[in-house]
């Protein structure tokens, strides 16, 4: 099982927006919402553009380049929700944002 790690502090993702952070040698996109944290793999399966820099509106989160939707809840892609990015688990302990990781498998 993998750990936590720290990646941000409350209040440095401003809400309605996300970061890309650097995790375990995965880049994951943390995002501040209503609901609180929540992360995605940064990586948008189409083209590769960061889902951390896409507007984000009602728990999706879209593609900067082309307009791919994506649910933070469970990582599917709104127009066909077989294809998948990767979610993660995120917590907030005293004032860090704190993101696990699985390892990728090849």
């Amino acid at each position: 099982m993998s750990e936590f790690h720290t990646v941000a502090k409350v209040g440095d993702i401003p809400e309605g927006q996300g970061q890309a952070f650097n995790v375990g040698g995965r880049t994951v996109a943390v995002f501040n919402t209503k609901e609180g944290y929540q992360a995605i793999d940064d990586f948008c399966p189409h083209m590769g553009a960061s889902l951390a820099s896409g507007p984000l509106e009602d728990g999706v989160v879209v593609c900067p380049w082309h307009a791919w939707g994506f649910q933070l809840c469970d990582g599917a892609w709104l127009d066909n929700p077989k294809i998948k990015v990767d979610c993660f688990e995120v917590r907030v302990v005293d004032d860090e944002i704190q993101v696990r990781v699985n390892e990728k498998t090849n």
